[in-house]
């Protein structure tokens, strides 16, 4: 460039800038250089305010230390835990009151923020993985789910489903704080009216064939409506498994399909006489329901329609049969049937029905056997 200057702009740097565009204070210095036979060295790296690090050794030691006091750990451990939020403020608030620090020779908040990110200490959503508690059949449970689904999955005679229902879903521009690459306007306020329309999915998903079965019901998921979705799917499916006898459903024990529900138990004992189908109930412990297969398929459902606003029935069909898990397309059904709730049995007529179920000792509560009637063996 110097070369080019003082041939063709008479050695000037000013008249380079204006003629080629070069900036003159950078032909200048290469002028220089040319006529003096050296290299300028540009070590930028040692431009600028050093860190806060360099000049206080001590300093990420002593926000790593103050930050662990924000830990939420077991009470009886009695940790010196600070109860409020970690920001970068509260974290130089600690560090001029437990460490000595002055203000002056700290660094404001933007730099102390940078530094609690590079420690790993950036803005993360809090975690749903800690169970609340764990019963003390907790493990046993565990242990005979894990036994009855490996054998079942073995079995040519026995299909194991897991089924559950999704949360409600609220029918209007709300915007459940989705996020969107094209523009989305909804309200400005998410408040439900008692007008405002309602749908439950209910999912049935059979773990060995990935095939997924969508229910949408704008009623109340009670356990007529879970048997109804029960009876729909073997209809649609039970050509493909001529050599099923048994169903395996792993669940939760919810309010609805607690295998203490009466009205639930005898639909299910009416569906095994009518299909000549012996069912095993393995439901998973409580705080635990996680665990169940289904459970995989309502985050990804939420990601799929993720920013778009669910405004109506169709809106959320349309989205259900666009949907895709283990990049199968899902049988969607829409169940237009309103069920009543707080349908039950006296205790006399549950009593009758509790004498066929296989309740397994111990473990009453969560594995049941309802075998047809021509299976049962009288003494």
């Amino acid at each position: 460039m110097a070369q080019t200057v003082k041939t063709i702009c008479e050695g000037s740097p000013t008249k380079a800038e204006r003629e080629l565009g070069w900036n003159r204070a950078t032909i200048a210095k290469a002028l220089e250089e040319l006529e003096g036979g050296f290299c300028y060295v540009d070590q930028s790296h040692r431009r600028g305010r050093k860190k806060a690090e360099d000049h206080i050794p001590t300093l990420l030691a002593d926000m790593v230390e103050i930050a662990d006091q924000f830990s939420q750990t077991d009470p009886t451990f009695r940790p010196p835990q600070l109860y409020t939020r970690l920001t970068a403020a509260e974290m130089r608030t600690q560090l001029i009151e437990q460490k000595g620090y002055t203000d002056e020779e700290l660094p404001g908040e933007e730099a102390i923020r940078l530094k609690l990110n590079e420690l790993g200490y950036g803005s993360n959503r809090v975690k749903k993985s800690q169970p609340v508690k764990k019963i003390p059949e907790t493990d046993a449970i565990f242990d005979r789910i894990h036994q009855i689904n490996q054998e079942a999955d073995a079995d040519e005679t026995v299909l194991r489903l897991s089924w559950d229902a999704k949360a409600t879903i609220l029918l209007d521009r709300f915007s459940r704080e989705g996020i969107s690459r094209v523009v989305v306007k909804a309200l400005d306020h998410d408040f439900q009216d008692k007008k405002t329309e309602k749908v439950t999915p209910f999912g049935i998903y059979l773990p060995s064939t990935k095939e997924l079965f969508l229910y949408l019901t704008q009623s109340k998921v009670t356990s007529d409506c879970i048997v109804d979705c029960l009876i729909d799917f073997w209809e649609s499916v039970r050509e493909h498994f001529p050599h099923v006898k048994t169903l395996v459903i792993n669940q939760d024990n919810g309010p609805e399909n607690h295998t203490r529900r009466t009205q639930f138990m005898y639909r299910l004992t009416q569906f095994v006489e009518h299909y000549r189908l012996s069912i095993q109930l393995a439901c998973y412990p409580p705080y635990h329901s996680k665990y169940n297969p289904i459970e995989r398929v309502w985050g990804h459902l939420e990601k799929h329609w993720n920013g778009s606003l669910l405004d109506s029935l169709e809106t959320v069909l349309n989205f259900a049969r666009s949907f895709r898990f283990n990049q199968l397309q899902p049988f969607v059904h829409l169940n237009s049937t309103l069920y009543e709730t707080g349908v039950k049995l006296t205790q006399k007529e549950m009593d009758r029905l509790e004498q066929r179920f296989q309740r397994l000792p111990g473990l009453e509560k969560w594995f049941v056997l309802i075998p047809p009637l021509h299976s049962l063996v009288r003494v």
